[in-house]
């Protein structure tokens, strides 16, 4: 390997979750297998030696010394009880290391070990929807954004839940070596090259199910009624509570204001019908509770990343290709 590659310590804990580990790693080897300049990565923990994932695979490990020149310091996370509780010797292997980092970044509850080290403080940070409260609760100084795949604020990087931590570290590639080499990774991985960062966490949010049947029974509503005007105060007479309490037991349980999870709701009715047929998309707009199409393609923007006509021009690019490979 080439000395001047650029040194990338994963760091990993008793309980950590393998994939936000060995997602990251697989990239960042296939990018010196394509750029052999590019990184020298490798798994450290503060004692090195056999650490032991939530899965029960023990993964064997450098131990990490302060002394030593790293480019890149990225945090793995793992179950939720395990990273809350933030292992106080990582904390300080990380408060350590940081400041002989050119960046620092974190896979999904990795952000927690970030905070716990003063990290994000004042930052812009992100990680997997079901936590951003407790992150935001635990550490008020950091300032969380559920509505990413992935976040970056200076030289600190943060990510989703698990698989974000691939989009992630395509981006620091991306950044260090250029689109091209980014792209290349992307494909011998056989994932999108790379959704963007600002990208909200949509689909795994529609599918959340709240503890209370409060919480639920305004979702309810909230799907089944769309099309119509949906505040805080008519989500709260459906949950059958006040709307101060909706509004605080709805982010407790989501993560997120109501505000914004109807944005979603609408946009996923919505974009099959952009996808899928010729209406128009003014028309979809009004049925599915956007009250004019800027809207909705602000809403689409945020979410997916592109307005509904250019997901519609894509789409049917696509159905043309199909038709004349056949």
């Amino acid at each position: 390997m080439a000395s001047d590659c650029r040194p990338i310590w994963i760091i990993v804990f008793p309980g950590f979750e393998l994939l936000d580990m060995s997602g990251p790693l697989c990239a960042l080897n296939l990018a010196t297998t394509i750029n052999p300049s590019a990184y020298e990565a490798g798994v450290f923990s503060v004692h090195g030696g056999s650490v032991v994932s939530c899965s029960g695979v023990p993964i064997e490990t450098i131990k990490a010394l302060p002394g030593k020149h790293l480019d890149t310091l990225l945090i793995a996370g793992g179950p939720v009880n395990r990273a809350l509780e933030a292992d106080p010797d990582t904390v300080t292997l990380i408060k350590n290391l940081a400041p002989r980092a050119r960046r620092v970044a974190s896979v999904c509850t990795g952000a927690f070990l970030l905070a716990a080290a003063g990290l994000l403080d004042r930052r812009v940070a992100t990680t997997h929807w079901r936590y951003a409260a407790e992150l935001q609760r635990r550490y008020p100084k950091v300032r969380v954004n559920v509505d990413r795949i992935f976040a970056r604020d200076g030289n600190v990087w943060t990510s989703a839940g698990i698989t974000s931590g691939i989009d992630l570290t395509l981006a620091l590639i991306e950044d260090d070596f250029g689109i091209d080499i980014a792209k290349a990774v992307a494909r011998e991985m056989v994932v999108y090259h790379r959704r963007s960062g600002g990208q909200s966490q949509f689909s795994t949010i529609l599918e959340l199910e709240p503890p209370s049947d409060r919480v639920r029974d305004a979702l309810k509503f909230a799907r089944d009624h769309l099309h119509e005007e949906l505040s805080v105060e008519r989500m709260a007479e459906a949950a059958r509570i006040s709307v101060r309490q909706f509004a605080r037991l709805f982010l407790k349980e989501t993560g997120d204001t109501p505000a914004r999870v109807i944005e979603r709701l609408r946009a996923e009715v919505a974009l099959p019908r952009v996808q899928d047929s010729i209406e128009p998309i003014e028309m979809i707009a009004r049925h599915v509770g956007f009250k004019d199409k800027e809207r909705m393609r602000r809403a689409f923007l945020k979410i997916y990343g592109q307005p509904p006509s250019a997901l519609r021009r894509a789409t049917t690019g696509r159905s043309s290709l199909a038709y004349r490979s056949n």
